[in-house]
């Protein structure tokens, strides 16, 4: 299916790369994206994966070294006019004025559109009420908590009915239940306006939130899918060992079970075929050889260190950060 299609994803994007300048790895190497209609597609990858330098792409506040991206049928890199009217964009950092009240900054949100007049008050007064901030408006946002300052900021960028909403690191710095109540505004979204969301996060709860999810490492895509199909795609459940020495206890596993256990740092990772029978005998056979012990389902980051052999959280080297900035 070509990105021309009647069915074609809404976002679509190929090969991009990106790189910085004075680095010597590039920030994209050859990404590959896409968004259905409808849909929520989380870009998740840690610090210096590359997710920061695409979000910038994607909202045409950048230009990629190369490649092609097309919005609703539109070429980005050709009209990027047109696609912005296309776009509502959450910035990781708070773009709202905090003298001014809820009211008064959608208000001035909208003369940035060409909106005015009393189309513009009624425009603010429904998505007010939509969004549960009515009883705010007339507060200063300074008042504000985090979480109803974040659901301000996704309010000012629905003013001009965008079909598409680019939000990068939409919870950063906030409390779990602030947290919470940005994924059940965002899913509102996605279910009642049909709206479609890309959502940058380095936080793997927050992915299986998404319908479908890029991971990003150093650049590239190591994967993409749907959560569950992702995590389920692993197998086995996942027994994990912290043991002082792993290399001495690795030999003895691979000896003793004919299987070559994955180590990092202090842990060893194991997905045997008979969860019960193996730990069993690892307990056994080895309980004082280990200080601890856990089993669990494959999890998003289980896939993670499959794809790339090391944890989501590692040192990024110094020139690989530019995405971080």
């Amino acid at each position: 299916m070509g990105p021309h299609s009647v069915n074609a994803p809404i976002i679509f994007a190929k090969e991009l790369t990106y790189s910085y300048p004075n680095q010597k790895t590039k920030a994209l190497d050859g990404i590959s994206l896409s968004a259905n209609r409808g849909n929520i597609l989380g870009l998740l990858g840690p610090n210096g994966g590359g997710k920061s330098t695409a979000f910038k792409i994607l909202s045409t506040l950048m230009t990629p070294s190369s490649g092609s991206i097309e919005i609703a049928g539109i070429d980005l890199l050709k009209h990027p006019e047109k696609v912005r009217a296309l776009l509502g964009v959450v910035f990781q950092f708070p773009a709202l004025d905090k003298k001014l009240t809820v009211l008064e900054n959608l208000i001035h949100q909208g003369h940035l559109y060409g909106m005015k007049g009393p189309s513009l008050l009624e425009k603010a007064e429904s998505l007010l009420r939509r969004l549960d901030l009515w009883e705010r408006r007339q507060d200063k946002t300074e008042t504000l908590s985090g979480g109803l300052k974040r659901r301000l900021e996704i309010t000012k960028c629905l003013l001009h009915s965008p079909k598409i909403l680019i939000l990068d690191e939409p919870t950063t710095g906030l409390d779990p239940l602030a947290r919470r109540e940005v994924w059940n505004l965002l899913h509102w979204l996605r279910e009642k306006e049909n709206i479609t969301i890309l959502v940058t996060t380095h936080l793997l709860e927050e992915a299986d939130d998404c319908d479908e999810i890029a991971i990003l490492n150093q650049g590239r895509v190591v994967c993409a899918g749907k959560p569950l199909e992702l995590r389920e795609g692993l197998g086995n459940d996942v027994v994990t060992i912290r043991v002082s020495r792993p290399t001495q206890l690795i030999e003895k596993i691979t000896q003793r079970f004919n299987l070559i256990p994955n180590q990092l740092g202090n842990d060893i990772r194991m997905q045997p075929k008979d969860t019960v029978s193996f730990v069993g005998a690892l307990l056994s056979d080895f309980s004082k050889d280990f200080d601890s012990l856990t089993v669990g389902k494959p999890t998003l980051e289980d896939l993670f260190i499959t794809k790339t052999g090391h944890r989501f959280w590692k040192e990024i080297p110094s020139d690989a950060k530019g995405d971080a900035l």
